[in-house]
């Protein structure tokens, strides 16, 4: 089995899911005491939040290199970045490492060509939705990606931020997230990227009969099967 590496506290509440899920799918393909190698490196998020709102990746992507070489100096044979905004640095930190760093949109544009889906939604942070760093990687696989309105991205990043990274969950917020889904489906989207690794906290595949694809969900699975040596 390959050991897998974690940069984890973005935030800590997703750390717990990736840790917890991808140690339940090795368990359920290996059977009786079978658990995942795995070697977290985790971060201050007030650190990480404080840089991205001052706009100083270059500083936050330095961050994210250390506990990168601190995960290969572990013997880890790849890496997961444990959020999906911090993938706006992920050529910074894969160039400070020799092992692969798991892009989660390269996995997730995977999951949406397996499934023949060639326009989605994108849900997020501010940062996920309305940069390029994320959705160059779907458009460049030929996926036309579909935004929220300006004042629906806004609401999103408040119920991330201010909610779902201390464990919030809130009726409310649920609600609103179903509506923004709603009015993606109705602008043509064949399904839902849930691109911030805290909102499936929040909703899940039951809560709507929109196709959604977790995205946290999907990193685990990719990082499962480069473990158990089927990618």
């Amino acid at each position: 089995m390959k050991k897998i590496g974690l940069i984890g506290g973005m935030s800590y509440e997703s750390t717990i899911t990736y840790y917890k899920l991808i140690n339940k799918k090795i368990n359920e393909q290996l059977g009786k005491l079978a658990s995942a190698e795995i070697v977290l490196s985790s971060v201050n998020f007030e650190t990480i939040e404080k840089l991205q709102h001052e706009n100083r990746w270059d500083e936050a992507g330095e961050i994210l290199a250390h506990h990168a070489q601190i995960l290969e100096h572990a013997q880890a044979d790849f890496i997961l970045i444990c959020t999906n905004t911090m993938h706006k640095v992920y050529e910074h930190v894969q160039s400070r490492v020799k092992i692969p760093v798991i892009h989660i949109a390269e996995a997730t544009l995977k999951a949406l060509k397996s499934q023949g889906i060639n326009k989605v939604g994108l849900l997020g942070t501010i940062y996920t939705m309305k940069e390029d760093f994320y959705k160059k990687v779907l458009i460049d696989g030929g996926v036309d990606v579909v935004l929220p309105s300006e004042s629906e991205m806004k609401r999103l990043n408040e119920i991330i931020f201010n909610e779902l990274c201390s464990g919030k969950v809130l009726d409310s917020s649920k609600q609103a997230f179903l509506n923004i889904i709603a009015n993606l489906t109705s602008q043509g989207a064949k399904g839902v990227i849930l691109g911030c690794t805290e909102i499936g906290l929040l909703i899940n595949q039951t809560d709507t009969d929109t196709k959604l694809f977790d995205t946290t969900l999907i990193h685990i699975d990719e990082a499962v099967n480069l473990a158990l040596g089927r990618l």
